[in-house]
């Protein structure tokens, strides 16, 4: 099993930039697929925001924060990033990290499904 943390949220102006982190322990970080979530005042359900798998580093993106955000890990700290850059207030969400177990290392998980561990979720508030 993973246990994971995120940190790094807050509230900011329109424009602004954030980075959330997202650390790891209990198992080995470098064998899961790591994905960002997130849930809206208005949301129901988690929506998928990047995703990055174990082997190659590939990355996948959500149309809607393509280009502004970037996911990254750094495997020797066992933690997962995400730069948030020109923040909307359309990105106000709750903000969950996730890993998902593959023995396949080039999977990037984009459903809320395919994960097998979450953490608590941090808040980011952008402001107009």
């Amino acid at each position: 099993q993973v246990q994971l943390v995120e940190s790094g949220g807050g509230l900011v102006q329109a424009g602004d930039s954030l980075r959330l982190s997202c650390v790891a322990s209990g198992s080995t970080f470098s064998k899961y697929a790591m994905g960002w979530f997130r849930r809206t005042p208005a949301g129901k359900e988690r929506e998928f925001v990047a995703g990055i798998s174990w082997s190659d580093g590939s990355t996948y993106y959500a149309d809607s924060v393509k280009g502004r955000f970037a996911i990254s890990r750094d495997n020797a700290k066992s933690t997962l990033y995400l730069q948030m850059n020109s923040l909307k207030p359309e990105d106000t969400a709750v903000y969950y990290c996730a890993a998902l177990e593959s023995p396949v290392g080039y999977i990037v998980g984009v459903r809320v499904w395919e994960y097998d561990y979450w953490g608590q979720g941090t808040q980011v508030s952008v402001s107009s």
